[in-house]
């Protein structure tokens, strides 16, 4: 781990690897508050670095104090699900892999609930960091594979990693978009035409406000990614995001279109077919939106969001009770949505059903409260008007 000012998050990371790994190597970045000490208290090795604004530099420094045969990556804003532990284990003992890719859940991430992250591999005496933003193993990776074709990368199915970090609140608090852009910029002044970057880049400029410097990165990347369809599936998937924004439906639908099609692992595929189920049911297709939602749900079961939006798909095409059973599974994932919980009201008043539309309203204003008081208020308002409260 590379840390800085991290006391608040770390006792959750470390504790989710305490009982799992032989050792702790972090390497704090010039924290002013306990993240050593914390660090130290659950067994680390702390070793202190001077910053300068590179990643791969810290990360690589952090590398050379470890001692194991196997090497974990977490940051302080992830940690290991229990769930993954067994399969870990089990994979590490095998003889032909260099590397495991981890699926990563984003926490609260409005786009992308799942990505896939090179962050378990050999500690090899040639593998590195390289990148000064989103600091990758994978470059030096091929160049081993090159000299060395006995080895082999491979993926671990579920969820490996947990990440908060993505979470509005998290990004605006650690002002993560400015040192992100900063980094990636001065890596993509030498290395133009890098895909890699061009994709991340690319994605923050269209995430903050800049559109069209967005879309000419990402599509700059499509004409240089080659066959790396994990990186493709990210450039056709914010493109979808860009065409989104700048309101043209049919380009953002064909970009969607391009991402699904590509042969990766499908959890990832997940936001593609939710955005597209989004988009095709704001065009009026409630069928195509419809399948795409239930695919998406064919992927994972979980997906609170994807239960919802195929609740306001079946709503719009009048199917009240499939509408009602989806919303109910929504909240059942996550208890505290309090959209499903309007919605729901919103049918079962539909319905005549006016005691449990009642209550459902009244779980969404709660909840509303402590979210959005604005819409909480709203509602209340409309339920007022109504004289149904």
């Amino acid at each position: 781990m590379i840390v800085k000012d991290e006391e608040k998050a770390l006792p959750k990371c470390l504790g989710s690897v305490k009982n799992v790994v032989d050792e702790m190597v972090v390497l704090d970045t010039g924290s002013s508050d306990r993240t050593p000490h914390i660090a130290q208290k659950f067994g680390a090795k702390v070793y202190h670095f001077q910053w300068c604004n590179d990643f791969s530099a810290a990360r690589n420094e952090a590398l050379k104090y470890v001692t194991g045969e196997w090497v974990l990556v977490l940051d302080a804003d992830e940690r290991l699900s229990q769930k993954i532990i067994p399969q870990l284990r089990e994979v590490i003992e095998r003889e032909e892999y260099l590397l495991i890719n981890l699926v990563r859940q984003e926490v609260g991430a409005v786009q992308s609930p799942y990505s896939l992250v090179s962050r378990l591999f050999r500690n090899h005496p040639e593998i590195r960091f390289s990148r000064p933003y989103h600091a990758l193993v994978d470059d030096s990776a091929t160049e081993i594979l090159c000299q060395e074709p006995h080895w082999q990368i491979g993926y671990l199915q579920g969820v490996a990693i947990l990440h908060s970090g993505y979470q509005k609140n998290t990004i605006t608090q650690n002002n993560k978009h400015t040192k992100a852009q900063a980094a990636m910029e001065e890596f993509l002044a030498t290395h133009p035409n890098d895909p890699y970057v061009c994709s991340k880049l690319g994605a923050l400029y269209v995430e903050t406000g800049k559109i069209s410097e967005g879309v000419e990165l990402l599509t700059r990347g499509i004409s240089a990614v080659e066959e790396n369809y994990d990186i493709l599936y990210e450039l056709y998937y914010h493109l979808g995001i860009a065409y989104s924004r700048l309101q043209n439906p049919k380009q953002a639908i064909a970009h969607y279109q391009a991402a699904i099609k590509l042969p990766i692992y499908p959890m990832l595929k997940l936001g593609a077919y939710n955005n597209l189920g989004n988009l095709l049911k704001a065009t009026g297709d409630l069928k195509s939106a419809k399948t795409a939602y239930e695919t998406a749900l064919k992927i994972d079961p979980t997906f609170a969001t994807g239960h919802y939006n195929l609740g306001m798909t079946f709503k719009a095409m009048g199917l009240f009770t499939d509408a009602i059973a989806s919303y109910q599974k929504a909240i059942q994932l996550n208890p505290n949505y309090a959209d499903a919980y309007q919605n729901l009201g919103v049918v079962l008043l539909k319905l005549g059903n006016l005691q449990a539309s009642l209550t459902a309203f009244r779980m969404a204003i709660a909840l509303h409260e402590k979210q959005n008081p604005q819409e909480a208020q709203r509602l209340r308002q409309g339920l007022h008007e109504m004289g149904l409260i």
